[in-house]
Protein backbone atom coordinates (compact mmCIF):
# COMPACT_ATOMS: atom_id res chain seq x y z
CA UNK A 1 0.00 0.00 0.00
CA UNK A 2 1.38 3.50 -1.07
CA UNK A 3 1.05 6.33 1.15
CA UNK A 4 1.33 10.23 -0.27
CA UNK A 5 3.81 12.00 1.11
CA UNK A 6 3.56 16.08 1.83
CA UNK A 7 5.54 17.99 -0.28
CA UNK A 8 8.32 18.52 2.46
CA UNK A 9 8.48 15.01 2.91
CA UNK A 10 8.88 14.20 -0.53
CA UNK A 11 11.44 17.23 -0.56
CA UNK A 12 13.19 15.11 2.57
CA UNK A 13 13.19 11.81 0.93
CA UNK A 14 14.51 12.80 -2.17
CA UNK A 15 17.22 14.83 -0.53
CA UNK A 16 18.45 11.61 1.48
CA UNK A 17 18.68 9.08 -1.54
CA UNK A 18 20.18 12.11 -3.58
CA UNK A 19 22.66 12.19 -1.05
CA UNK A 20 23.29 8.31 -0.84
CA UNK A 21 23.26 8.15 -4.73
CA UNK A 22 25.47 10.96 -5.27
CA UNK A 23 23.33 13.29 -6.95
CA UNK A 24 23.84 16.55 -6.18
CA UNK A 25 22.50 18.28 -9.18
CA UNK A 26 19.22 16.57 -8.94
CA UNK A 27 19.49 17.22 -5.40
CA UNK A 28 20.10 20.86 -6.25
CA UNK A 29 17.81 21.23 -8.81
CA UNK A 30 14.86 18.91 -8.35
CA UNK A 31 12.56 21.17 -6.91
CA UNK A 32 12.94 24.29 -9.32
CA UNK A 33 12.41 21.31 -12.20
CA UNK A 34 9.72 20.29 -10.22
CA UNK A 35 7.71 23.55 -10.09
CA UNK A 36 8.86 24.28 -13.68
CA UNK A 37 7.40 21.22 -14.84
CA UNK A 38 4.15 21.60 -13.35
CA UNK A 39 3.73 25.22 -15.03
CA UNK A 40 4.46 23.73 -18.20
CA UNK A 41 2.36 20.98 -17.33
CA UNK A 42 5.03 18.34 -18.42
CA UNK A 43 4.80 14.41 -18.35
CA UNK A 44 6.40 12.63 -15.21
CA UNK A 45 8.89 11.05 -17.77
CA UNK A 46 9.50 13.96 -19.54
CA UNK A 47 10.13 15.71 -15.99
CA UNK A 48 12.84 12.80 -14.91
CA UNK A 49 14.37 13.50 -18.29
CA UNK A 50 15.17 16.88 -17.75
CA UNK A 51 16.35 16.43 -14.46
CA UNK A 52 18.86 13.29 -15.05
CA UNK A 53 19.49 15.51 -18.11
CA UNK A 54 20.80 18.25 -15.83
CA UNK A 55 22.61 15.90 -13.81
CA UNK A 56 24.25 14.53 -16.62
CA UNK A 57 25.34 18.14 -18.30
CA UNK A 58 26.49 19.13 -14.60
CA UNK A 59 28.65 15.73 -14.49
CA UNK A 60 30.33 16.27 -17.76
CA UNK A 61 31.15 20.06 -17.08
CA UNK A 62 33.06 18.96 -13.81
CA UNK A 63 35.04 15.99 -15.73
CA UNK A 64 36.05 19.15 -18.31
CA UNK A 65 37.00 20.89 -15.53
CA UNK A 66 38.84 18.09 -14.17
CA UNK A 67 40.39 17.01 -16.96
CA UNK A 68 41.52 20.76 -18.02
CA UNK A 69 42.90 21.13 -14.31
CA UNK A 70 45.09 18.08 -15.03
CA UNK A 71 46.45 18.96 -17.97
CA UNK A 72 48.14 21.42 -16.12
CA UNK A 73 48.55 24.38 -18.62
CA UNK A 74 50.38 27.64 -17.86
CA UNK A 75 47.02 29.69 -18.84
CA UNK A 76 44.16 29.36 -20.47
CA UNK A 77 43.83 29.64 -23.91
CA UNK A 78 41.63 28.39 -26.81
CA UNK A 79 41.55 27.90 -30.33
CA UNK A 80 38.59 29.94 -31.08
CA UNK A 81 40.73 33.32 -29.48
CA UNK A 82 43.14 32.53 -31.99
CA UNK A 83 43.22 35.46 -34.85
CA UNK A 84 44.12 33.31 -37.62
CA UNK A 85 44.00 37.14 -39.70
CA UNK A 86 47.49 38.00 -37.45
CA UNK A 87 49.11 34.40 -38.10
CA UNK A 88 48.72 34.36 -42.21
CA UNK A 89 51.57 31.58 -42.43
CA UNK A 90 48.79 28.80 -40.45
CA UNK A 91 46.31 27.91 -43.38
CA UNK A 92 42.91 28.24 -41.28
CA UNK A 93 41.95 24.96 -43.14
CA UNK A 94 45.07 22.89 -40.99
CA UNK A 95 43.61 24.95 -37.85
CA UNK A 96 40.18 23.90 -38.60
CA UNK A 97 41.05 20.25 -39.29
CA UNK A 98 43.11 20.03 -36.09
CA UNK A 99 40.04 21.01 -33.90
CA UNK A 100 38.44 18.16 -34.83
CA UNK A 101 40.74 16.55 -33.05
CA UNK A 102 40.90 13.44 -35.93
CA UNK A 103 44.80 13.44 -35.20
CA UNK A 104 44.18 12.32 -31.84
CA UNK A 105 42.20 9.62 -33.27
CA UNK A 106 44.38 8.41 -35.74
CA UNK A 107 47.55 8.49 -33.30
CA UNK A 108 49.17 11.35 -35.67
CA UNK A 109 51.72 13.90 -34.20
CA UNK A 110 51.19 17.72 -34.66
CA UNK A 111 54.26 19.83 -34.51
CA UNK A 112 54.48 23.74 -34.41
CA UNK A 113 57.66 25.38 -35.86
CA UNK A 114 58.40 28.82 -35.88
CA UNK A 115 59.83 31.86 -33.51
CA UNK A 116 58.90 33.08 -30.68
CA UNK A 117 55.65 34.94 -29.76
CA UNK A 118 53.84 33.51 -33.02
CA UNK A 119 51.21 31.74 -31.27
CA UNK A 120 52.71 28.44 -31.30
CA UNK A 121 51.78 28.11 -27.52
CA UNK A 122 48.08 29.64 -28.01
CA UNK A 123 47.99 26.75 -30.87
CA UNK A 124 49.21 24.32 -28.52
CA UNK A 125 47.39 24.86 -25.31
CA UNK A 126 43.64 25.30 -27.62
CA UNK A 127 44.39 21.79 -29.11
CA UNK A 128 44.89 20.65 -25.50
CA UNK A 129 41.95 22.10 -24.15
CA UNK A 130 39.77 20.80 -27.13
CA UNK A 131 41.06 17.59 -25.98
CA UNK A 132 40.15 18.17 -22.88
CA UNK A 133 36.45 19.05 -23.12
CA UNK A 134 36.29 16.02 -25.42
CA UNK A 135 36.76 13.91 -22.00
CA UNK A 136 40.66 12.62 -23.24
CA UNK A 137 43.08 13.14 -21.06
CA UNK A 138 46.06 15.72 -21.97
CA UNK A 139 49.21 16.45 -19.65
CA UNK A 140 51.46 19.92 -20.78
CA UNK A 141 55.14 19.97 -19.86
CA UNK A 142 57.81 21.54 -21.56
CA UNK A 143 61.04 19.20 -22.45
CA UNK A 144 63.48 20.02 -19.47
CA UNK A 145 60.33 19.65 -17.50
CA UNK A 146 59.26 16.23 -18.56
CA UNK A 147 63.14 15.73 -18.15
CA UNK A 148 63.06 16.90 -14.55
CA UNK A 149 60.30 14.45 -13.82
CA UNK A 150 62.35 11.69 -15.25
CA UNK A 151 64.72 12.72 -12.21
CA UNK A 152 67.42 14.10 -14.72
CA UNK A 153 68.39 18.18 -14.46
CA UNK A 154 69.80 18.55 -17.78
CA UNK A 155 69.29 17.49 -21.35
CA UNK A 156 72.34 15.26 -20.92
CA UNK A 157 73.11 12.14 -23.13
CA UNK A 158 71.05 9.84 -20.73
CA UNK A 159 67.97 12.54 -20.10
CA UNK A 160 68.06 12.91 -24.15
CA UNK A 161 67.83 9.49 -24.39
CA UNK A 162 64.89 9.32 -21.99
CA UNK A 163 63.60 11.82 -23.73
CA UNK A 164 63.52 9.71 -26.99
CA UNK A 165 62.20 7.24 -25.07
CA UNK A 166 58.88 8.68 -24.16
CA UNK A 167 58.15 10.18 -27.23
CA UNK A 168 58.78 6.83 -28.91
CA UNK A 169 56.15 5.13 -26.81
CA UNK A 170 53.28 8.06 -26.94
CA UNK A 171 53.76 7.10 -30.36
CA UNK A 172 52.67 3.77 -29.83
CA UNK A 173 50.16 3.94 -27.60
CA UNK A 174 48.95 7.45 -28.13
CA UNK A 175 49.39 10.82 -30.06
CA UNK A 176 51.68 14.03 -29.09
CA UNK A 177 52.05 17.59 -29.76
CA UNK A 178 55.06 19.51 -29.84
CA UNK A 179 55.88 22.96 -30.32
CA UNK A 180 59.77 24.57 -31.00
CA UNK A 181 61.60 27.93 -31.97
CA UNK A 182 63.97 25.64 -33.46
CA UNK A 183 63.82 24.81 -37.47
CA UNK A 184 64.28 20.61 -37.59
CA UNK A 185 67.78 21.11 -38.89
CA UNK A 186 68.67 22.90 -35.45
CA UNK A 187 67.62 20.33 -33.24
CA UNK A 188 70.86 18.89 -33.13
CA UNK A 189 71.99 22.07 -31.03
CA UNK A 190 69.48 20.82 -28.08
CA UNK A 191 70.07 17.03 -28.11
CA UNK A 192 74.00 15.96 -27.66
CA UNK A 193 74.03 13.28 -29.97
CA UNK A 194 73.08 14.30 -33.66
CA UNK A 195 72.06 10.74 -34.25
CA UNK A 196 69.19 10.93 -31.37
CA UNK A 197 68.46 14.34 -32.80
CA UNK A 198 67.60 13.13 -36.42
CA UNK A 199 65.96 10.00 -34.40
CA UNK A 200 63.58 12.09 -32.81
CA UNK A 201 62.41 14.80 -35.87
CA UNK A 202 62.09 11.19 -37.62
CA UNK A 203 60.13 9.64 -35.17
CA UNK A 204 57.84 13.10 -34.37
CA UNK A 205 57.53 14.14 -38.40
CA UNK A 206 56.20 10.48 -39.34
CA UNK A 207 52.35 10.79 -40.47
CA UNK A 208 52.90 14.54 -38.87
CA UNK A 209 50.84 17.46 -38.92
CA UNK A 210 53.60 20.34 -39.40
CA UNK A 211 52.70 24.21 -38.92
CA UNK A 212 55.02 26.65 -39.18
CA UNK A 213 53.86 29.93 -37.61
CA UNK A 214 56.51 31.98 -39.38
CA UNK A 215 58.74 34.74 -38.16
CA UNK A 216 57.05 37.89 -37.02
CA UNK A 217 55.15 37.75 -33.65
CA UNK A 218 51.45 37.04 -33.46
CA UNK A 219 50.96 39.29 -30.24
CA UNK A 220 51.53 42.69 -31.95
CA UNK A 221 49.45 42.01 -34.65
CA UNK A 222 46.35 40.16 -33.08
CA UNK A 223 46.56 43.35 -30.43
CA UNK A 224 46.32 45.64 -33.84
CA UNK A 225 43.58 44.18 -35.14
CA UNK A 226 41.38 43.85 -31.73
CA UNK A 227 42.02 47.82 -31.57
CA UNK A 228 41.03 48.14 -34.95
CA UNK A 229 37.73 45.97 -35.01
CA UNK A 230 36.87 48.28 -31.46
CA UNK A 231 38.05 50.96 -33.31
CA UNK A 232 35.87 50.76 -36.31
CA UNK A 233 32.71 49.32 -34.04
CA UNK A 234 32.94 52.53 -32.14
CA UNK A 235 32.81 54.97 -35.53
CA UNK A 236 29.56 53.00 -36.28
CA UNK A 237 27.44 53.51 -33.78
Amino acid sequence: MSVALTEQAASLAIDGACRELRLPTVRAQHGELADGAARDRLSHRAFLAELLGAEVEERDARRRERRIAEARFPRIKRLADFDLAAAPTIPPGSLASLSTLAWVTAGEPVVLIGDPGTGKTHVLIGLGMAACEEGLRVRYVTAAGLVNELGYVHLDPRGAELLFQVITEREERASVAVASNLPFGEWSSVFPDGRLAAAVVDRLTYRAHVLETGTESYRPRATQRARATKGGGAKGV
